[in-house]
């Protein structure tokens, strides 16, 4: 955006060519023909940028924005706001209709009309439409259709005129139209914080916005109801599912600068209509997150209070079996593991990385097996289930895709109505679980079955809100074991060990090195120190380039190699390094150009919605292999499967040569490179870094400042999550 010093710069003149375009939110980059001075002379086209909803080839634009330069395609006007109107110019206006823009026209049917009335072509549209019947080929029917069709089109733009007097963005405009059609004026006028309920996208921000515009007083009850209710949703974005009364309403208080007393009336109101939910002690929810716990809740006691229905198991002895079979002793832990799993309904197996819990697992699933009982392993992201399948010799699957989405219900096919056909089901990855999608899970659970979570509870909690398996353990229903003994490479791990020191609050710092060259061969882990943000941003690249190729050449440094960032922002934040470790790992070839950046054949992606229709979730990583920029299409491969992603999906993928650590919950890489630097401090807490270095299986390298390490470690005081599950499971 422009500095308030300096103005905005304008630009007028008619859109030649619409480059690209973003069907969901408009996005559009065109060549524009800017108006020439001097009429003889043409001067150059321009690339515009930004959303630009409704408009075609062929109109008149008023532009205003600020000049920018892409560091590819060069000099670039971006779109802040626009004007249009309709072309004079005959060339205009033969460009304007050809352009498919009114239907009933085409090119040929444009030249004729133009042909016949020239500059006065819109003016016969409006006001003396029967005159299309002039023209050659358009009878009565036809006439009637481009008239009809014309006036559409102007109700449609007088109506984005509206919206955009009073605060819209051109991409709200192009929900709203899409929600309501030739309504939303009256909606906005009559009922404007209806649309931060109705309209995915457009907040109560925006709606309070047009709302105060219009004439709203700050305190009327639709504007503190709704901001209430977007209080609570905030909260929920933190993590919280319920929040005390009083502390939620000094928290609307301050973000609706009104009176703590008005809205204690109003909670009052919220709740008699049901639209929020007050448990006992004065705690508020949203209905659905109430409605989730209560499913987990009852769930848990349905699995307690019913018999098992797995074939008789002599444990002991099945234990015994299962040691000869591993060749290996197992812990009392694993022992005591095993053995909850088998005589509970409902059981917790926790423990850090290598503790035990792989080995755990390929017991209990060898002993189920050899009883032929029907055994389901489910964990949330597709890398987690995979690696499932690999360590227990079982099939597993992600939950989205074990429970069975179902597009058009809007819901699972697996529920409670319609459980699982299985006799136990033990879901790896515990800890990511959000509240929505543990009741789900829960609900699918049979009431013979047995059901056992696996996780590391010291890991970062779910992307969603809740605390599902902190929630679990500390309301005592089933037996927990927590395994404590390090294993994995007989203890010699630097990961592990390293991992651990973190989680015991030890801010000793793992072998520190000046440059990548000084990195030691023996060891995984090391920490390489770096004197600036871009000096992190070069050793990264460095240690994906030419590091590893060098000493690990069977690994691909595109596709084993993950960089996890705590944050987004800055220069050695995700975004940034995405395009750096694309121009160094897949510089050469051309993609397609999108809101997010360029794609190109060869790039890593993610995958950042669930998109049931493709069978993609959030957080599914994929390789491009085709990228036509005549068609505006992309293929990539996920997990062995090709998807095609047209401009409306664009928004949906984005580059992950880097991603974030929460985005890595769940997955393991060959090797982890994380940046680590005192300008990350808000992120910068103990199990951010945890999580980060545990997903890393052969080599885990941090690179940055030594002293943003300690700050990490001594940050335990990650933000307690508000939940209400460990209440309604002790009320019941």
């Amino acid at each position: 955006m422009p500095t308030p010093s300096t103005p905005p710069a304008t630009l007028t003149g008619v859109v030649e060519r619409i480059i690209f375009l973003n069907e969901d939110n408009h996005y559009t980059i065109a060549e524009f023909q800017p108006d020439q001075a001097d009429p003889k002379s043409r001067p150059e086209a321009v690339t515009i940028v930004g959303p630009l909803p409704g408009v075609e080839c062929g109109e008149t634009l008023h532009l205003t924005g600020e000049w920018t330069r892409h560091a590819q395609h060069g000099a670039q006007f971006k779109v802040v706001s626009f004007r249009s109107e309709l072309p004079a110019s005959v060339y205009g206006i033969r460009k304007y209709l050809g352009s498919g823009l009114v239907p009933g026209i085409g090119k040929v049917y444009a030249n004729k009309i133009v042909d016949a009335f020239g500059t006065d072509t819109f003016r016969v549209l409006s006001e003396e439409s029967a005159r299309l019947r002039e023209v050659d080929g358009i009878g009565r029917k036809r006439a009637a259709a481009i008239k009809q069709a014309w006036d559409e089109k102007k109700a449609e733009r007088e109506l984005y005129i509206f919206l955009q007097t009073y605060g819209v963005t051109p991409s709200q405009c192009v929900k709203l139209v899409k929600q309501y059609g030739g309504q939303a004026r009256q909606v906005l006028i009559s009922e404007p914080y209806r649309v931060a309920r109705d309209i995915d996208g457009i907040g109560f921000k925006t709606a309070d916005r047009i709302a105060i515009n219009l004439g709203f007083a700050n305190d009327a009850p639709p504007r503190l109801d709704a901001g209430l209710i977007f209080a609570l949703e905030t909260l929920q974005e933190e993590g919280h599912t319920a929040y005390p009364e009083s502390d939620l309403i000094d928290y609307a208080a301050n973000l609706l600068e009104t009176s703590a007393e008005r809205l204690r009336a109003r909670v009052q109101a919220l709740v008699e209509s049901a639209q929020v939910v007050r448990q006992p002690a004065s705690v508020i929810q949203l209905p659905h997150n109430d409605r989730a716990e209560r499913k987990i809740a009852e769930a848990v006691i349905r699995l307690e209070r019913t018999a098992s229905g797995l074939p008789p198991i002599k444990v002991d002895a099945a234990l015994v079996w299962a040691q000869e079979r591993a060749k290996i002793d197992f812990h009392e832990l694993q022992r005591r593991a095993v053995k909850n799993a088998l005589e509970h309904k409902f059981s917790i197996l926790t423990g850090g990385p290598g503790s035990g819990k792989t080995t755990t697992l390929r017991a209990l699933v060898d002993i189920l097996k050899a009883k032929k009982a029907r055994v389901h392993l489910a964990a949330p992201t597709g890398r987690a289930a995979q690696r499932l399948t690999e360590t227990t010799g079982g099939f597993a699957s992600t939950i989205h895709r074990l429970l069975k989405f179902d597009p058009a219900g809007g819901g699972f096919l697996a529920n409670e109505d319609h459980p699982l056909a299985t006799d136990f089901l033990v879901v790896d990855e515990a800890s990511m679980l959000d509240t929505r999608l543990a009741s789900a899970l829960f609900q699918s659970v049979p009431t013979r079955a047995h059901l056992l979570l696996v996780g590391d509870v010291d890991q970062l909690p779910s992307v969603g809100a809740g605390n599902i398996l902190k929630d679990l353990i500390a309301a005592g229903r089933a037996p927990v074991t927590r395994l404590e003994v390090i294993y994995r490479q007989q203890g010699q791990s630097s990961i592990v060990t390293v991992a651990h020191a973190i989680n015991q609050g030890d801010p000793s710092l793992p072998p520190v090195v000046p440059d990548v060259a000084s990195i030691p061969a023996w060891g995984d882990l090391a920490f390489v120190s770096a004197g600036s943000a871009e000096d992190c941003v070069r050793k990264v690249i460095e240690l994906c380039t030419l590091f590893v190729p060098r000493h690990f050449p069977r690994l691909n440094p595109i596709n084993d190699v993950q960089v996890l960032a705590p944050m987004h922002k800055g220069v050695a934040g995700v975004s940034n390094l995405n395009v750096q470790l694309q121009g160094a790992l897949n510089g050469s070839s051309r993609g397609i150009r999108t809101p997010a950046g360029e794609l190109r054949p060869g790039d890593k992606i993610i995958q950042l919605r669930n998109n049931y229709d493709k069978n993609l979730f959030n957080g599914d990583i994929g390789v491009v292999t085709a990228a036509d920029g005549v068609t505006g299409t992309v293929e990539a491969d996920f997990d062995g499967e090709t998807h095609a992603f047209d401009r409306g999906d664009f928004g949906d993928l984005a580059l992950a040569y880097c991603t974030s650590i929460h985005k890595a919950q769940g997955s393991e890489y060959p090797v982890v490179i994380i940046p680590l630097l005192k300008a990350h401090f808000m992120m910068l807490q103990r199990n951010l870094l945890y999580t980060g270095i545990t997903r890393g299986r052969k080599k885990v390298f941090l690179v940055g400042e030594p002293a943003a390490y300690a700050m990490a470690v001594r940050n335990s005081e990650a933000r307690q999550r508000l939940t209400h599950l460990k209440e309604k499971l002790g009320a019941l």
